[in-house]
This record gives structure tokens, sequence and C-alpha cells, in this order.
């Protein structure tokens, strides 16, 4: 959402070309939603979602976890003041290098999916907590995910076993129901496999203490989404259906949802023009695309709210475009976007909902552009 701040913040400063705001009220509000929301589950900001150091020194000032998937990440959230303890090396495809030096940072609890990953947590980590995660089908969500991630809950046992027999410590199962994850009873399903392993495991003498849920919370774009509150009643009743009275630690992995709609984008409208003099469709072309921090869109997966000056007048389907010389750097063009018909060349628009996965998917310097420019307030 454009908040105030936001519009002061570009009326003020002017800044050229295109350009993220991220208010960190917003932020605040959404970290203290989800502690309402799910008092018992730790909170594990997922950093790729945005990294701006000052997001994690207010989160970690306000007592959040984080979920790393990188070194570099780890490294980010310690220099933003959290302890190695309230660090998770999330990403289950690691170099043993890397494993070995977030070890040596302190960091001492790390995802897997497999008996490989184990073996080199075995080497580079000795002793340190494992989680492994489980495949989901990811129905429900705007933005499912492959297979690239997770195994089958069978094999899910056999990596924690492997991991006892190793030496580390079995400490839970971890899934992500997909991202943009609109229906709450998502989770249902996940916690009965998580269950699964749960009693496999205890049947074999190795009693499991944590589930982590993952991300998947969704921000808002165009549609309404459930509340915060209606996730975590629909997730505690999930966990007593599944666990009983011996509910486990819990752990939730937002990032989308915790900074997704603390950012717009600025941006300027390039050209607009038709295919064709009977073309119905006009193309508009802004100076940001998938390469400079729109990737989202890629499918159309994601529609962002646009906001212009001239949203008073009417409307007509426009496809949307980047400004680079690729073919593929078009946003919405299978389902048109309704922008108004006075649109002109050099108008700026306002693209909400972008706190989240835009900044660090902006490319280095594709066709000379700059990467994305991002303000936090």
């Amino acid at each position: 959402m454009t908040t105030e701040r936001i519009i002061d913040f570009l009326n003020t400063r002017r800044p050229d070309g295109p350009c993220l705001v991220v208010d960190l009220d917003v932020v605040r509000d959404n970290f203290s939603t989800f502690k309402r929301a799910m008092p018992s589950s730790a909170i594990y900001y997922a950093v790729k979602a945005n990294p701006a150091p000052e997001i994690l020194r207010l989160l970690a000032a306000m007592g959040s976890n984080f979920d790393a998937a990188s070194v570099t990440e780890i490294e980010m959230a310690l220099e933003a003041g959290a302890t190695p303890q309230r660090i998770s090396f999330g990403n289950t495809i690691k170099k043993e290098r890397d494993v070995a030096r977030a070890f040596a940072l302190g960091v001492k609890m790390f995802a897997v999916d497999c008996a490989e990953e184990v073996e080199k947590i075995a080497r580079a980590a000795p002793g340190s907590r494992v989680f492994c995660r489980v495949l989901t089908d990811g129905e429900g969500a705007e933005w499912p995910l492959s297979r690239k991630f997770g195994c089958v809950p069978a094999m899910a046992a056999d990596v924690l076993r492997h991991a006892y027999a190793l030496g580390l410590e079995p400490y839970g199962v971890s899934f992500h129901v997909g991202s943009q994850q609109t229906d709450v009873h998502a989770w249902d399903r996940a916690l009965g496999d998580a269950r699964g392993v749960f009693e496999t495991l205890a049947a074999d003498g190795i009693v499991l203490k944590m589930v982590n849920l993952g991300g998947g919370f969704p921000s808002r774009y165009l549609k309404d989404i459930p509340s915060a509150e209606a996730y975590g009643q629909a997730i505690f009743c999930a966990l007593s259906k599944h666990f009983g009275n011996q509910i486990p630690e819990t752990i939730i992995e937002p990032g989308r949802a915790m900074v997704g709609n603390a950012g717009v984008i600025k941006t300027e409208v390039v050209l607009i023009s038709k295919k064709s003099r009977d073309d119905a469709i006009r193309w508009v072309y802004l100076d940001i695309g998938k390469f400079g921090g729109l990737a989202e869109t890629m499918d159309e997966a994601i529609r962002y709210p646009i906001r212009t000056s001239r949203d008073g007048d009417a409307f007509e389907p426009c496809v949307l475009a980047g400004p680079t010389c690729d073919s593929a750097d078009v946003m919405y063009e299978k389902n048109p976007y309704p922008l108004p018909i006075t649109l002109t060349i050099g108008d700026e628009v306002l693209i909400e909902g972008t706190g989240a996965y835009t900044s660090t998917y902006s490319s280095v310097a594709f066709n000379g552009f700059e990467p994305l420019k991002s303000y936090v307030i």
C-alpha cells in the first residue's frame, strides 16, 4: 500500500528513475500482527524476501529470528544484531564449505532433504540440529513451488535416521505450502505428513521436537486475502488435530507477508503504442520490467496493484511491458491490465505491494540499466 510517508518521500526527494520505497512502520505492524496471531510459533523472517539492512535491524530489535539461504544472508542477520542461535540455514542446497562457515559463525540449525546433505553437515557442522523438508502439493497457492525442494515423508524418516546415526540431532520436519497461499487449510495436509514422520521415528526411539511451518503467508495484491488471525487459528486447529495435546515447537518463516505490502515502486511510462492502426490493445512500456525487479510477473503469477494520477478517468485493457531489448520482458499480455485511457508518456506510475522479491531480483546491469534503487524510510 502507498502510505503517506511514502508519498511524502517521493514528493520531497523526487528520486530519478525507477525505485522501491519501503515503509518500516508497515513492517513493524506486520511483525506485531504475526506475534499476536501465532504467539506460540517462533518467527524466522525469510531474509531473501528483502534483505535491506534497515529491515533486518528493525526485526532483530523486535526479537525476530532469521531464515537464511546463504552465508551472506547469515552474515547480514548477524550484522543486524541477531545471535547465531536465532538463525536457521534453511536452504537444502549448500556447499560443504558454506556449512562449515555457518557453523564457525555459530549457526547450528540446518535444513536437509536427502542423505547426501546430512553427510555434509555431519562432516562440517558436527552435532548440529537438522530438520528435513517434506514435499507438498502447493494446492491453493498463486505461486506453487516445484519439486526442487523436499522429499516424500517416507524418505524424510530415512534421512533423519541417517542424521541420528551420524551424530546429528534430528530436530524436526519442515514444509512449504506454496508462495502466496490463500487457503488457510493448506497446512492441514502437510501437518498430517509431518505427524506421520514423527510417529515413524518415535517407534525407533528418535523423538522429534519441531515442525517448521514454512512460509507461504500471502501479501495483499489485487484480491483480498485471509487475515493473519485466520491463518493462526486454522494452523492451531490442524496442529491439535494431528498432534493432540503433544503439539511440538513450531516455526514460521514469513517473508512476503512481512514486507510485501510495505513497499511501493515508482516507475515512469516510457512509451505507449499499438501494433496496428486498428489494434484495440495499447502497449504501455515502463522504465522497469522483469529484469528490473518484477520477476514475479513471470507467467503473470503475481498481479500487482497499479496506481496513477489519472485513475479517475476511464480505463481500458493494456499490455504492460518493460524497457529492455528482450522479448520476454512483458509483464501482462495474456491477461491485459486495465489502465487509464488518458495515461501518457512521462506519467509516473506506482506499483504497490512490491516490498518483497523485487530489489533482489533486479539484474546488475542488463542492457546497461542500473539495479533497482531501494530506499527504506
